[in-house]
């Protein structure tokens, strides 16, 4: 199963909530995403990261954060969206702006 970019249209809540559901909708099959959002390394088995058309690194998440290069820096770019926190945050604004107003 090849993705490409599956979650692009999708608010970082919603992307979120997807990718930890991601192995149960996939299943036994192999899944290849392809991706410009770091969210969605984290439950990947390989990564393979490209810079102008070159493979630059490959590894699993862990491996990749734990050296100095494209990879890690695209991910602490784009983290400060994706924590746990973050998320709660946006919820309950979502939910606030969501509520009715009674006068």
């Amino acid at each position: 199963m090849i993705l490409d970019e599956p979650t692009a249209a999708l608010d970082p809540i919603s992307e979120y909530e997807i990718y930890q559901r991601f192995d149960a909708l996939v299943g036994d099959k192999t899944a290849i995403y392809i991706s410009h959002r770091m969210s969605s390394t984290r439950f990947s088995q390989r990564i393979v990261v490209f810079d102008q058309g070159q493979i630059v690194q490959d590894g699993n998440h862990e491996s990749l954060m734990k050296q100095d290069g494209l990879y890690r820096q695209l991910f602490n770019a784009q983290a400060q969206y994706y924590t746990d926190d973050k998320i709660k945050e946006e919820r309950q604004q979502g939910l606030q702006s969501a509520a009715p107003v009674v006068k």
